[in-house]
């Protein structure tokens, strides 16, 4: 243990406030209750090759899901078979590959809108991922907007992702942001919401999932509340849109981000949903070639959305990828998915808060597929570190969330995060690891 962190640690657990119940503990011992998975999504694990290897000596563990999940075989055909068989640029090209390249990714475009319940294929445009999609709003849609005096509503939960964009766009615009607190639990504070949620109110932004607290937040509720003082709602699904049914539609949001890369698909791609009368009134933020209709050397007229926010050559191979993601998880069933996540975390939860020195973060109730936790005298990297050299991989850090972790006192936690290839006795495993860690350390 550095001295570093030794430093660290007797800041956070000797000064530092002790906010329960976010932050629980016990020492009363709870076995694990052998009905919290579903022993038919096990047979999936065989799909994903990388999970077939030892780390560190011993079997991988794979807990760092909220980060970014495996990808199963039938991805990785998916994008080794469009390289082999179709790679050309889409859209602008009058030959065969070129028109079987158009077809799969316009086909990977209609999986999303399906899979989101979108009323359109046009209602949705492929991004990077979340940050660049919530980039993509904050800009585009902000820039057009927002003014001196408006106010930007977010969450205390907000990934850097949705709160470092919303910062420049009121800083361009001069508008100004607002917080939903937090309760002691961990969830929103929806009593603020009357006070808060005022006329001035141009945009509500927030978080589906947290991916520090693991909680679920109402979206339904909040667009609609959002809605009712005419604000615009946006949604960041990155740790909801592969782990839960989502219908935006009934959600009723004006935007919705997700990444392709927590769900089962490569890296680099991602969509945002927006409603095709807000996506109509919104001006494009990056220029370039596929989004123009006529460009003269004085100005430039713009394509309709989707094509409007997608200048240059996209990421084709990425949008395969997903569509194929999308396929294997609908054959598995989203409603299976959220049962298993939420029941592995559960169980997580309640025996990692039952080992002696640990504390676990968020609500003790519904959660997301993830637990945070932090040990009394260990610091978070100091844990994980020891956990990656018994094949546990966990995630030690802020988890971009710095504003609420220096609300809550915490300098970082560890992070385990669960999806459909992982297993009962893996959190059996996990356990064991966590229990010889406060010996080792202790």
């Amino acid at each position: 243990m550095t001295q570093l962190s030794v430093f660290i640690n007797n800041l956070l657990f000797a000064s530092a406030p002790v906010h329960e119940p976010i932050a629980h503990s016990s020492a009363q011992a709870i076995m694990p209750d052998p009905t919290i998975h579903n022993p038919s999504l096990e047979s999936y694990r065989s799909d994903f090759p990388i999970l077939h290897q030892e780390a560190n000596g011993g079997p991988l563990v794979y807990f760092d899901n909220a980060a970014t999940t495996q990808k199963p075989r039938a991805v990785i055909d998916a994008i080794v078979r469009y390289y082999e068989r179709d790679n050309a640029n889409v859209h602008r090209g009058l030959h065969l590959l070129s028109s079987r390249a158009t077809d799969a990714f316009e086909g990977a475009r209609a999986k999303v809108a399906r899979y989101l319940n979108a009323a359109t294929s046009e209602e949705i445009i492929f991004t990077r991922g979340t940050t660049e999609a919530l980039n993509l709003v904050a800009n585009a849609w902000g820039n057009a907007y927002l003014k001196q005096g408006d106010v930007i509503l977010l969450t205390e939960m907000e990934h850097h992702s949705n709160l470092v964009p919303w910062q420049q766009a009121a800083q361009r615009t001069g508008a100004v942001l607002r917080f939903i607190p937090l309760t002691p639990s961990g969830e929103l504070d929806l009593s603020q919401l009357d006070k808060l949620l005022t006329p001035e109110v141009k945009l509500l932004s927030f978080t589906h999932i947290s991916n520090f607290l693991g909680t679920i937040n109402p979206a339904a509720t909040l667009c609609a509340r959002a809605r009712a003082v005419g604000a615009i709602s946006v949604v960041d699904a990155a740790q909801s849109a592969g782990h839960m049914p989502l219908d935006v539609q009934s959600i009723g949001c004006d935007f919705l981000a997700f990444s392709g890369h927590k769900m089962c698909a490569p890296t680099g791609i991602g969509a945002l949903y927006g409603k095709a009368t807000v996506l109509e009134n919104t001006p494009p933020w990056q220029g370039g070639g596929e989004m123009i209709l006529s460009v003269r050397y004085e100005s430039s007229t713009y394509k309709p959305a989707p094509a409007r926010f997608e200048a240059g050559t996209p990421n084709i191979a990425g949008a395969v990828g997903l569509g194929a993601a999308i396929d294997y998880l609908e054959s598995i069933g989203r409603d299976a998915l959220r049962a298993h996540d939420e029941a592995l975390a559960i169980d997580a939860y309640q025996r990692i808060r039952a080992l002696p020195g640990y504390r676990v973060v968020g609500p003790t109730g519904p959660r997301g597929g993830l637990v945070s936790f932090v040990h009394e005298s260990v610091h978070p990297h100091d844990l994980t570190s020891y956990c990656d050299q018994k094949g546990l991989a966990l995630r030690g850090g802020h988890h971009c969330n710095q504003p609420l972790m220096r609300k809550l006192g915490f300098p970082s936690t560890s992070r385990a995060s669960f999806y459909l290839y992982n297993t009962a006795q893996e959190i059996n495993r996990m356990i064991e690891i966590l229990a010889e860690a406060h010996r080792f350390f202790s």
